[in-house]
């Protein structure tokens, strides 16, 4: 199952995806945070109706903000509907191929194509 984690650094900043330097402070970030448990809020969305080899079509999009112990990360994340308004709470639900292996460009073995789409909360 595909890892779903934000990185923190001594400071307390959060980022997703991970880097090796905060980008507000300099310092290393050396933990991790599963969020793959979290519920999140929806900052903003859309829809794609053209998209690449191997996409769904239409492809519901948004950037969804999760609360972490008082810190706030983002994420860009695929919805599992277009159901969604600014202000929703969503949950990251696993699928194990977040689009076609076989059509795009690289070879199917060549990554994991597993990850999380977010549904509204029930």
């Amino acid at each position: 199952m595909a890892a779903f984690e934000a990185h923190r650094c001594p400071n307390g900043h959060l980022t997703y995806p991970g880097h090796t330097l905060c980008p507000d402070c300099g310092e290393e970030q050396t933990e991790t945070v599963d969020l793959s448990g979290r519920t999140a809020t929806v900052v903003t969305w859309t829809t794609s109706h053209s998209t690449p080899p191997g996409v769904r079509e239409p492809n519901h999009l948004g950037i969804v903000e999760f609360d972490v112990d008082g810190e706030s990360v983002r994420a860009l994340v695929q919805f599992t509907t277009g159901d969604v308004e600014t202000g929703d709470t969503v949950q990251p639900v696993y699928v194990e191929e977040l689009r076609e292996p076989g059509a795009g460009i690289r070879h199917p073995d060549s990554q994991s194509w597993d990850g999380y789409r977010f549904e509204p909360e029930s």
